[in-house]
């Protein structure tokens, strides 16, 4: 197993970790015998990090992780958990939710924790509520150790979060198709440089980049005369970054975290010849050219002044149409950018006021791009899924 360094407390994490996020299932729910044999594998294999959070599985994740930590393992990993953010309303809250996780995971100590998902608005809001307060109170009293936070926003709400805390860590969205999106490149240097640890979560974009590949991709990979599979391709252009820290996968088949391991061994910083990143640069251009919008989620449109998240709606929609499962991508459309509470973001809010367009350094037409947004993903479909997108986001689970 490979390991890197996380810059400001030492640790030696696998730069491999297991994601608990899509777990094995079996008639609809979690395969626990199942899954608890494939994470303990991984450790037993090297792999020492290990990501969950509150919503996953509707709370099943965790109490998995708990069962799976028994028997000694628990001593050999460390454990990454989230504090999720639409479940706040009150300081309260956050005591609440750490509590819970805690006995769930069946440990005394988080030792990687995040503030899930932030983006601006959900910025705000904790900011609004102490959550510093919290974090540094429940570090003191030794329920977590190490304070950071999951993102999916602008590049400029980024660097306002970074530079607003000393975090350990920040966990980013990236792969080859997202050089230039949420955080991007610029992003993960950004932290990086300032010796924060990068977790990397959709590497492989919740899948589309290992199965299901349009024709002309495959036929790019086949051309290279390289034996690799389109996960391991995706996979090792990521570990070419020395700024990242640890690749998260959410592992289900034995197959592939086999294959993730293997990969792994040898996917060192600066190991792909300038002949490989050809190869992926060509793949990236081909599910590039499906692309409907040209934002690079610069966020100069933003603030908009009826509340559009611009720059996640293009996001999702270029998603929608690039590749893979469309039902996931609105559902992360709803979870991310129509949200549960009074503030929603979709694009159907858009007033034709043009402010963004002055601003667009692409010069994109972003009322008329919205409009197409709000088609595909604002109708009826998306609002007989948004039930069920937030039950699954916010179920609370009966405790013993």
């Amino acid at each position: 197993m490979q390991y890197r360094t996380v810059p400001k407390n030492g640790d030696e994490l696998s730069a491999l970790g297991f994601g608990a996020m899509r777990l094995p299932t079996r008639f609809g729910r979690v395969d626990e015998a199942r899954a608890i044999r494939q994470i303990r594998s991984a450790i037993d294999s090297g792999v020492n990090y290990l990501d969950t959070a509150y919503p996953y599985h509707n709370g099943e994740s965790e109490k998995i992780l708990g069962k799976t930590l028994r028997d000694g393992y628990r001593e050999r990993v460390k454990i990454a958990d989230k504090l999720p953010h639409w479940a706040v309303k009150a300081r309260e809250d956050m005591d609440r939710i750490l509590d819970l996780q805690l006995r769930r995971l069946e440990t005394d100590c988080i030792d990687y924790y995040l503030l899930q998902s932030l983006d601006a608005k959900s910025w705000q809001k904790l900011i609004k509520l102490d959550v510093f307060a919290f974090l540094e109170a429940a570090r003191d009293a030794g329920k977590i150790g190490n304070i950071g936070f999951s993102f999916h926003g602008d590049r400029k709400t980024f660097r306002e979060i970074v530079d607003a805390y000393d975090w350990t860590f920040c966990q980013i969205q990236y792969n080859f198709l997202d050089e230039e999106n949420q955080a991007g490149r610029e992003g993960l240097e950004y932290a990086a440089a300032k010796n924060i640890a990068v977790m990397i979560m959709e590497p492989l974009r919740g899948g589309m980049l290992a199965a299901g590949l349009p024709k002309d991709v495959q036929a790019i990979y086949d051309a290279s005369g390289i034996a690799r599979s389109p996960a391991e391709w995706a996979l090792r252009w990521i570990w070419d970054h020395p700024e990242v820290t640890v690749v998260l996968s959410g592992m289900n088949d034995e197959a592939h975290i086999a294959e993730n391991i293997r990969t792994c061994e040898d996917a060192l910083p600066g190991s792909l010849s300038d002949a490989e990143h050809a190869v992926v640069d060509a793949a990236a251009a081909s599910y590039k050219s499906r692309i409907r919008v040209p934002c690079t989620g610069c966020a100069y449109c933003m603030p908009c002044p009826f509340g559009v998240n611009i720059p996640q709606c293009f996001h999702f929609y270029n998603q929608y149409y690039m590749a893979g499962n469309r039902m996931l991508t609105r559902g992360f459309y709803i979870a991310q950018v129509i949200g549960f509470d009074d503030h929603p973001a979709n694009a159907a809010f858009c007033r034709n006021c043009g402010r963004c367009v002055a601003a667009c350094p692409q010069g994109i037409a972003i009322p008329e791009e919205l409009q197409k947004v709000s088609r595909d993903l604002d109708g009826w479909q998306t609002k007989l899924m948004k039930p069920l997108v937030k039950m699954m986001m916010t179920r609370q689970q009966k405790e013993e």
